[in-house]
């Protein structure tokens, strides 16, 4: 059964939490697309995979580059997921997919701090309970660690 995972982001940005969600997806051997709405942050997602740390980088590809479908992370603003990806990160209220039992977990992570970005994420829980789908919802405490909220 597919994991879905709501993640409410409040003490950091995207760009801050994503990467160690990634490393821990590498360390487990899956592939994963992440998907945005914009073409806009897709390139900002890309740019923090080769910067967020000094001693490393997170290999990964933009959809339209060049063997992306190699690539163990893939970012992309459209349904194209070249790599076969284990995992599907859902940011900036993309789209949630009608079929999720080719992944083994659908995070989406979303902006506790923009009300759109909330409504969209209200929107996807309802969406999500409606199907029958399990689901949990973690938010981050005051230590910027996850807790599971429901």
């Amino acid at each position: 059964m597919t994991d879905i995972l709501f993640y409410h982001l409040e003490r950091q940005p995207l760009e801050k939490v994503i990467p160690a969600l990634l490393e821990k997806t590498l360390e487990r051997g899956w592939r994963a697309v992440i998907r945005a709405k914009t073409a806009e942050k897709v390139q900002l997602l890309d740019e923090a995979l080769w910067t967020y740390a000094e001693e490393s980088f997170l290999p990964h590809a933009v959809v339209s580059e060049p063997f992306a479908e190699v690539e163990p992370i893939v970012i992309t603003a459209s349904m194209e997921e070249p790599n076969r990806p284990d995992i599907l990160f859902l940011v900036e209220g993309a789209e949630f997919p009608e079929a999720v039992t080719s992944y083994q977990r659908v995070v989406l992570l979303f902006d506790g701090n923009d009300d759109a970005a909330l409504a969209d994420a209200r929107k996807a829980w309802k969406e999500v309970r409606a199907r029958g789908l399990d689901s949990t919802y973690w938010q981050q405490n005051e230590n910027g660690r996850w807790e599971k909220k429901a």
